[in-house]
């Protein structure tokens, strides 16, 4: 697994996340409870999101031991294949409690790797910020 791999997957749970954040985090408990289709839409995201932590590299996920990898795999493959007993309390935890953090890795490690991509082109800039 490359650095550009996981920029991909970091790119993607990024994206995921602030979907749920603009909708179902926004609309609240209630909204997910009695609206179906951001239920759906934000257990879908929920799935695909952890999908892409599955694909991070081991190095990446060692580097970020505050993020419960195992339980986030734990989560996708209930939702997966055990969909009609997804536990919306627990669906709600994870958007307000879990995904915070989990974004933050996201787009610290994605900042992080364009920096990365940019040193090298002009050696000058990297000498005035003290690299």
């Amino acid at each position: 697994m490359t650095e550009h791999d996981d920029a991909l997957y970091l790119a993607h749970i990024d994206e995921a996340a602030t979907r749920i954040e603009r909708s179902a985090a926004r609309r609240g408990r209630d909204a997910l409870t009695t609206d179906e289709d951001l239920r759906d839409a934000t257990i879908y995201r929920l799935q695909t999101l952890a999908e892409s932590t599955q694909r991070l590299s081991p190095q990446l996920k060692a580097s970020h031991p505050e993020i419960p990898w195992d339980d986030i795999a734990g989560f996708r493959n209930r939702a997966v294949h055990g969909y009609l007993g997804v536990n919306l309390d627990i669906v709600w935890d994870i958007v307000e409690r879990d995904l915070p953090a989990l974004a933050r890795v996201a787009r610290v490690e994605l900042a992080l790797s364009k920096a990365r991509e940019g040193r090298g082109h002009d050696l000058g800039d990297d000498l005035s910020l003290g690299l």
